[in-house]
């Protein structure tokens, strides 16, 4: 029998574009537009953008472009730079029901590889869909344990999808990308324990895993092997990271091809961690609903999945008072203080200057939580809220669905001007116009570099970040 490198292998050389359905071209284009505007946000605001200074710093040959820099770089130190851009506000897609974030892994790969081989649109979109889909099975293989082990699946899981993506750009065959697939394996890596003090470490994971792809892909190009039963082996993926051997993995590669989950992915409408955002949207609902004002609030009482609890909850005095706008991200409490004071949460809320607001601290302080058992978790990331009045009211709402997932989607146009609204940050209204519609039209190109060029136009609103052309 195949092992699970070999098999996905054979789906990564053999799939064609007509064999993909157009929803998930659809979907597809979708999520490289999301992911591309939550880069340029990042690069507008000046933040994310220390893989970059190392990737310019290194220097190499030109291949491949980053966002915020017009010189070509090298295509790992492109992916390198570009996932730690794109995953920095914490604003890009997720797939549920693997716990990663699919497209800022393997975007990134596809994007620097693409560039390097002078791939075309279709290229591009296929390998990116292909890389997707085998990230997301080889997290689906055993939910949420990588997580409960402190792991972070977006790149330890992340690493395959982009090495696969940068192999089919590449034209390896079968047994090469096995080995690459192989390689990954050594390649996986990413630590949760940024939750300790509110570090800047998350960011990194999609970006090196991203490069570490491509660095495979090449390797094996060369002859460099890898084992074939990285998955599923002694000392395989699962054994070492899950300490689990027995997983659904072979179930979940038999859907390759035949089920897709690239529709399923879900859009942020917040740039928070998505445990958050099915209360935040029951939040504002009540709010809204009831014309509810900051004055009327008493307490809050947050519903959550017992999971969420270590991710936005606790340890409470960082929660109530996050120490980084980075860890504010993080905190459910800041969250809803946020969109109680503001009427908002939007890619400003998450400053240093807000972390130190006086109000939202003070409301933050009103609110609690409370374990739920949701039958739609872990499919979803469901939520939801009760608020108490100054009148002793209690007002509740729950959200089995997160918006922005397949069950409660976000409508094309509101991705489309979410878009819109973080490529302008670095490009301005006019070229972020633009850029979206070449970009949702990249399988009309011959050519990607065409289009990816304008992502090096990128430019800081703030002072104080490396500008790549003048040093």
């Amino acid at each position: 029998m195949s092992t699970g490198a070999e098999r996905i292998s054979l789906f990564a050389h053999e799939l064609r574009w007509n064999d993909v359905p157009s929803p998930v071209v659809a979907a597809a284009k979708l999520h490289m537009l999301d992911t591309i505007g939550c880069g340029l946000a990042a690069r507008g605001l000046g933040v994310g953008g220390e893989a970059l200074s190392v990737a310019v710093e290194q220097g190499g040959r030109p291949e491949s472009t980053a966002i915020g820099c017009e010189q070509r770089l090298p295509a790992p130190s492109a992916a390198f730079a570009n996932g730690m851009h794109c995953h920095f506000l914490d604003y890009d897609d997720t797939h549920t029901a693997s716990g990663t974030h699919v497209s800022v892994t393997v975007v990134p790969a596809a994007l620097a590889a693409a560039e390097a081989a002078g791939a075309s649109g279709r290229e591009l979109l296929i390998a990116a869909i292909i890389g997707s889909e085998t990230a997301i099975r080889i997290g689906m293989a055993a939910p949420l344990e990588f997580h409960r082990r402190g792991f972070h699946p977006t790149s330890v899981c992340g690493v395959f999808g982009a090495t696969v993506a940068a192999s089919r750009i590449f034209g390896l065959g079968p047994e090469a990308t096995a080995n690459a697939l192989g390689i990954a394996g050594s390649l996986a890596s990413g630590l949760f324990e940024y939750l300790g003090d509110g570090s800047a470490t998350k960011p990194l994971h999609p970006g090196w895993a991203a490069q570490s792809g491509i660095q495979a892909a090449r390797l094996a190009s060369h002859g460099t092997t890898g084992p074939r039963t990285v998955l599923e082996g002694r000392f395989g993926l699962y054994a070492a990271f899950v300490g689990k051997s027995e997983t659904k993995i072979d179930s979940q590669l038999a859907e390759l091809g035949h089920g897709w989950e690239t529709p399923n992915i879900a859009f942020k409408p917040y740039p928070a961690c998505h445990f958050s955002h099915a209360t935040l949207d029951a939040t504002r609902k009540l709010v809204n609903d009831r014309r509810l004002r900051l004055a009327d609030v008493d307490r809050v009482v947050a519903l959550v999945p017992a999971d969420a609890v270590a991710f936005v909850l606790e340890p409470a005095e960082a929660k109530l008072r996050p120490r980084t706008p980075y860890e504010a991200k993080f905190s459910l409490q800041f969250s809803i203080a946020a969109l109680l004071v503001d009427g908002r949460v939007g890619v400003d809320t998450f400053t240093e200057r807000r972390i130190a607001d006086p109000q939202l601290l003070e409301v933050a302080r009103r609110v609690d939580f409370e374990v739920r058992d949701y039958p739609t978790y872990p499919a979803a990331f469901p939520g939801g809220v009760r608020i108490t009045t100054r009148d002793g009211t209690a007002l509740e709402v729950d959200l089995p669905h997160q918006r922005g997932s397949s069950a409660n989607p976000m409508r094309d146009q509101d991705i489309r001007g979410k878009f819109q609204a973080n490529a302008t940050l670095a490009l301005g209204e006019t070229a972020a116009r633009k850029l979206g519609i070449e970009l949702l039209a990249l399988d009309s190109r011959s050519d990607v570099g065409d289009v990816l060029v304008h992502l090096g136009r990128a430019k800081s609103n703030e002072p104080g970040v490396l500008s790549p052309t003048g040093g």
